[in-house]
């Protein structure tokens, strides 16, 4: 990519002195994320995904889990010290986030959010999120991104 192409998280994480590999592919909305790490030639374990929640009090939380794993919400209740999680509806993502479905980063949201990653993503000298735009990729040391997110790990999935 161009410098100028550079989405708001390669911004952040420059700023930040954070280390990363960009990886582009062609945006499709309609890929899995079983299907991008097939494209990035990666494991499915080691490719992440965003999920953006609502806790019971009204408070968000971020879990951030292998793409072919699903979030336990009763783990993720746990974590998050709520007594129920729930996914949020599509359409309040990009007005809380300033993130589409499929381009969603824990990287440079419109707020810190709590944020969980799962504890497997420790088992990886790097893993890869969401660039924060479809069709881009980072490929990240899962300490840096935990430390940029202040993030915590945890097992929150099914």
């Amino acid at each position: 990519m161009k410098k100028e192409e550079k989405t708001n998280v390669c911004r952040v994480l420059d700023s930040k002195k954070i280390e990363y590999s960009l990886h582009t592919y062609e945006a499709d909305p309609t890929l899995t994320g079983e299907q991008i790490a097939g494209i990035l030639g990666e494991d499915t374990e080691k490719v992440f995904k965003t999920l953006v929640t609502e806790g019971k009090t009204g408070q968000h939380y971020v879990f951030v889990v292998p793409v072919a794993a699903e979030l336990d919400p009763k783990k993720a209740a746990k974590a998050s010290g709520e007594k129920s999680i729930s996914m949020i509806k599509q359409k309040d993502l990009l007005p809380l986030t300033g993130y589409v479905h499929g381009g969603c980063s824990p990287v440079g949201m419109k707020k810190l959010f709590p944020t969980f990653i799962h504890e497997t993503a420790l088992n990886f000298e790097k893993m890869f999120v969401s660039a924060g735009k479809v069709g881009c990729q980072i490929e990240v040391s899962p300490k840096e991104l935990i430390g940029i997110c202040n993030g915590k790990t945890a097992d929150i999935i099914v």
